[in-house]
């Protein structure tokens, strides 16, 4: 099964990630990691920290002739911004931010301690874990695609629309919006906020497409893959709301109106007309695209700042002001890809076995086999 943890402050030497249970004899292309990098870095809205970085990753082992042997891939992406140590004592914690729960929780009288490393730079590591596991779901004809929805008021029309259509379109939009009018309209949205000292938040969405029946089970709570792919979208910072194919709106909804009928066909098999399920049953992957929403908040540091108290004197203050993006909607989305390929390639992992890629292979190639005769 595959784990991984990272390591690293937003503006200490560098942020790392160590990857294992990463089956052997796959090849990892550095610069696909690399693009992934580079796709977090963009987005309207985003702050002058992106100006600086120029993130590159440099793996360290778990590679042979750039192909996994096994052992555990260690990846290093270097911070340009090093300025930890000389960088001002913050006391003055920002609401929405985990500055003084952190503080409080670690006895830290530094907010600096806390936000260093609650900071969504940490994602970096995780979008090139991120990079590694959609090389390997490629393998197997998987791909992920996110674009957004909504910022702030302004709501894209593009819905439904299939993962070429998303990758076509969106990937060239400054809030990768596949919705050109609502994309100009969010990026003027941007603009306003900004020049008020305020800040965006919106919804973004992420489309898996090519994933087999079965991923997952409804055997036992923990077992379920909308409850792990739930788990890692909301571990990313500022997310808070998470919902799957229609969401929310089957609330509203007849059940008739909202279950996926099933078809028939010889040469196709089992198939669906709608996908308000998301592409997901019973804690389980139908067959059908995943189609998962995410809720993103506005993010907390304001150049207006809000009320808040000083840590040390106990006296109201304005919150601190760091440097920050007035959006991160359209970046959150390919980190919302990348943590939903980690827990896709975990599942293909835990369900396919195999030491080698090739052994993987060939038990997925079996399966196929079996449930076309289902």
């Amino acid at each position: 099964m595959l784990r991984y943890l990272t390591g690293g402050e937003s503006h200490g030497k560098c942020m790392l990630t160590i990857l294992d249970g990463m089956p052997s004899g796959l090849r990892i292309d550095k610069s696909i990691i690399d693009e992934e990098l580079a796709r977090r870095m963009v987005g309207y809205g985003r702050g002058k920290r992106m100006r600086i970085e120029s993130d590159r990753v440099e793996i360290l082992s778990g590679l042979r002739k750039a192909r996994t042997i096994g052992s555990p891939i260690a990846m290093m992406i270097k911070n340009i911004d090093q300025s930890i140590d000389r960088l001002p004592v913050v006391l003055e914690p920002r609401p929405g931010h985990a500055d003084l729960a952190g503080a409080m929780k670690y006895d830290l009288k530094d907010i600096r301690d806390c936000l260093e490393r609650a900071s969504a730079r940490e994602t970096v590591a995780r979008v090139g874990v991120g990079a590694v596991a959609k090389i390997l779901l490629s393998e197997f004809g998987i791909r992920v695609a996110s674009h957004v929805t909504i910022i702030g008021s302004v709501e894209s029309k593009a819905r439904g629309l299939g993962l070429s259509q998303i990758i076509a379109v969106a990937e060239r939009s400054p809030v990768r919006c596949a919705d050109p009018k609502a994309s100009r309209a969010m990026c003027e949205a941007i603009d306003r906020a900004t020049e008020s000292g305020d800040t965006l938040g919106g919804v973004f969405e992420v489309v898996i497409k090519g994933v087999p029946p079965g991923l997952g089970s409804y055997s036992q709570w923990d077992r379920r893959i909308d409850a792990d792919l739930a788990r890692a979208i909301m571990s990313i910072q500022a997310i808070k709301g998470v919902s799957f194919g229609i969401g929310f709106e089957s609330a509203r909804r007849m059940g008739s109106m909202v279950h996926d009928e099933i078809f028939y066909d010889k040469a196709k098999g089992f198939y669906r007309k709608t996908n308000n399920a998301g592409g997901i049953e019973g804690g389980m992957t139908n067959g059908e695209d995943i189609i998962i929403q995410a809720v993103m908040k506005p993010i907390s540091t304001l150049r207006k700042p809000l009320a808040s108290v000083n840590i040390k004197t106990k006296r109201g203050v304005k919150a601190t002001v760091e440097r920050s993006d007035a959006c991160a909607v359209p970046a959150a989305g390919v980190i919302g890809e990348a943590v939903a390929a980690i827990e896709i390639a975990n599942a293909m992992i835990g369900k396919f076995g195999g030491d080698s890629i090739g052994e993987m292979k060939r038990n997925y190639k079996g399966y196929l086999a079996q449930i076309s005769k289902f």
